[in-house]
């Protein structure tokens, strides 16, 4: 499935006439985003809710909090060819009907093998959303506001991390600080990975309510639902007829770049995939992730209670916010190697400082516990890893990712990378609880190391993409 935008000259930018309605439609495409982000993190709060009830150990605990990343590489694999022959908001129901399937049956698991299916399911979801909504953001918006609406997308994933972990304080302060605590007649966490029911059904709904995609109705057909479709979304002044001559022709010239089109060079793909690569993978090895699916439990493991271990995960995805409006305000007037090299020295020295902090975690009175001057340190590393991760390779490597490819190879390339990119997630995050059990401080020295690593795979391979076009990269 493509995004690109229909080739030809487009008439002067104008205020559409139908705004409101075109920000609806992107904002009811991004809650896809949204759910990606809550799902994602709302295990955050379950982690040793899932320990405790059912008596499992650090490395099959890991598995469960990872098992959805593998769902979300094969999602995101079959959402562009379902989108093709259902149609986008097809596919955004089929992902808000799994959402749902997957938070009643996490909700309610018999065994922690099952639990893991459910969660699994949901990452299929997430791999969907990820891939349809900016897709379909790209297809319907007027070219003039398109880079605006697309990054709704962005932004409804780091509220929706935001949102879990305030549902998840929320729950934990009404079951008296207890993730076992009783909740509708159901555990603590229970409730905590049902309530995205609510989300989902919310995102189904609204899908049923936005038009398809004019370049899919174009594909099938259906010329003229696709002109209703663009006088809505673009106003019915522009000739119609002309900009679906426009989209029919451009598709008809497309090459769908395959796997084979990267192969080059002695080390099997082309250099600049193997850039992509490492983008994507190095944007996970800093452990990024750990702090959104395991900072209750790790703030719990060095002797802080569970409602302030709460508070803290619901703090640092309000700075994950921050951060991404500073780097979408800054990514075009610094570039993106700038933002990138920043973010990486400062997530190098948070990692470092957090390392330092966890090495005097010791058993005080039988309590796991952190002196009051190292856990105090321990916290601002945390916040500023978060807030310089968000200001740069948070965003920065996905507006690279769609930049740096040539045209023949962008969507293969794209792709590949992402899928690196999941399975560097996955390997972080079923990594941690033994990692963890192993050495703390050791963990965050090996997150350090990968932040520093960064910095010279920046400088010397990474093109800076501000200011050119698509056709000047290749």
């Amino acid at each position: 499935m493509s995004t690109t935008a229909p080739a030809g000259p487009h008439p002067p930018a104008v205020r559409p006439p139908n705004l409101r309605y075109v920000v609806f439609i992107a904002a009811a495409a991004a809650l896809g985003g949204f759910l990606f982000g809550y799902d994602s993190a709302v295990i955050n709060g379950a982690v040793e809710g899932i320990r405790g009830r059912f008596g499992v150990g650090s490395a099959a605990l890991g598995a469960v909090i990872a098992v959805p990343l593998l769902g979300a590489a094969a999602g995101a694999v079959i959402a562009g060819r379902l989108a093709d022959r259902l149609g986008r908001p097809r596919v955004m129901q089929l992902a808000a009907v799994l959402f749902a399937i997957s938070a009643v049956g996490s909700m309610l698991p018999f065994t922690v093998w099952d639990l893991a299916v459910w969660r699994a399911l949901g990452g299929i979801a997430i791999g969907m959303a990820s891939v349809i909504a900016p897709a379909y953001i790209a297809e319907v918006a007027p070219a003039a506001y398109r880079g605006r609406l697309a990054s709704f997308q962005q932004a409804a994933i780091v509220l929706g991390i935001a949102v879990s972990q305030l549902v998840n304080w929320g729950l934990l302060t009404l079951a008296d600080g207890d993730q076992r605590g009783t909740l509708l007649g159901l555990e603590s966490w229970q409730v905590m990975l049902g309530v995205e029911i609510v989300p989902a059904v919310v995102y189904g709904l609204l899908a049923l309510r936005i038009p398809e995609s004019p370049r899919h109705l174009v594909a099938t057909g259906r010329t003229e639902e696709a002109k209703r479709v663009l006088a809505a979304v673009e106003g019915d002044g522009g000739d119609l007829d002309a900009e679906v001559a426009r989209i029919d022709a451009r598709m008809r010239g497309e090459h769908k770049p395959v796997l084979r089109d990267l192969i080059g060079g002695r080390t099997g793909l082309l250099p600049i995939v193997w850039v992509g690569i490492g983008l994507s993978v190095f944007q996970q090895l800093v452990g990024i992730n750990v702090i959104f699916y395991y900072s209750s439990s790790l703030w719990q493991s060095v002797g802080i209670d569970p409602s302030s271990s709460f508070l803290y995960s619901f703090t640092t995805s309000i700075i994950n916010i921050l951060g991404t409006v500073i780097a979408m305000l800054l990514v075009d007037r610094i570039g993106r190697k700038p933002l990138a090299l920043i973010g990486s020295a400062g997530m190098a020295a948070s990692l470092g400082l957090a390392a330092w902090a966890f090495s005097f975690t010791a058993e005080i009175d039988g309590e796991i516990a952190l002196p009051d001057l190292q856990g105090a340190v321990a916290l601002f590393a945390a916040h500023a890893f978060v807030m310089f991760f968000a200001l740069s390779w948070g965003v920065v490597v996905w507006v690279m990712l769609g930049e740096i490819f040539p045209n023949r190879i962008r969507a293969a390339a794209l792709g590949v990378a992402a899928s690196a990119q999941w399975i560097a997630n996955w390997l972080i995050t079923v990594s941690f609880p033994s990692l963890s059990d192993w050495n703390l401080s050791g963990s965050y020295v090996i997150y350090a190391a990968f932040a520093l690593l960064s910095i010279p795979f920046i400088l010397k391979w990474v093109p800076e993409t501000k200011g050119r076009t698509l056709e000047e990269m290749g």
